[in-house]
């Protein structure tokens, strides 16, 4: 007989993973980076039981790792992996951009406008300084990948690694110059979208993950003659 988790119980655990999920994305807690329960419990004020719950989610969202005599860990992906899964999303979700221009509805074009004003409002993007993007219909890829109404297509792009690649998008978004940029860029992949254009959207959304991956590849270069400056 299974014993019904009490509401606060559960409303505490929904916060904290929100929390810890947040905190990761963003980079506070880095990839990588061994978790404490105990440290996680002070951080967050709540017990063992809702936090345990939480990191079981994030578990199961492949944000968190537990590795063998080690414990629990922020997952990462290697330089390689990232860069490989960048050239995967180039082609898939441009294919998506295409079939999104064909299928989306009206309202569902109005509902693309609609998450770039909320967008627009967030302080960090407006100082250029980041780009934040909640999951789900919160973030624009999200809804371009939905929008193209195929389904295998979906799977491959929303599957297993949404969650760690969208944390990635996050933190290597965070440069100078590169979050307005990315917006500006959202947009005129959604014009293109509205004109029916399948054409452009891919064009413009391949040539927008392509400029994330080159920022990715400029920052792990930069990051890597640093570290052999230092070392010398």
């Amino acid at each position: 007989m299974s014993v019904a988790v009490p509401e606060s119980s559960r409303t505490l655990a929904d916060r904290v993973f929100s929390l810890l999920q947040d905190d990761i994305v963003r980079g506070e807690i880095p990839p990588g980076s061994k978790v404490s329960e105990t440290e996680l419990a002070g951080r967050y004020g709540v017990s063992r039981g809702p936090l345990r719950e939480a990191i079981r989610r994030l578990e199961s969202r492949k944000l968190l790792e537990r590795v063998v005599h080690v414990g629990t860990r922020v997952a990462s992906l290697s330089f390689d992996d990232l860069i490989e899964i960048y050239h995967v999303r180039e082609a898939l979700e441009g294919m998506a951009a295409r079939l999104a221009a064909e299928q989306m509805s009206t309202q569902e074009v109005a509902g693309l406008y609609d998450v770039l004003a909320q967008h627009e409002q967030q302080q960090d993007l407006q100082q250029d300084t980041a780009y934040f993007q909640r999951e789900g219909d919160l973030d624009f890829h999200y809804r371009i990948i939905q929008g193209s109404h195929n389904g295998t297509l979906s799977q491959m792009l929303i599957g297993e690694l949404y969650h760690l690649v969208r944390m990635y998008r996050y933190q290597f978004s965070s440069v100078a110059n590169r979050p307005q940029k990315a917006l500006n860029e959202h947009r005129r992949i959604v014009e293109a979208i509205e004109a029916r254009d399948g054409e452009m959207a891919e064009l413009l959304m391949r040539r927008h993950i392509s400029s994330a991956r080159k920022n990715i590849e400029n920052q792990y270069a930069a990051h890597k003659a640093e570290t052999l400056k230092s070392d010398n």
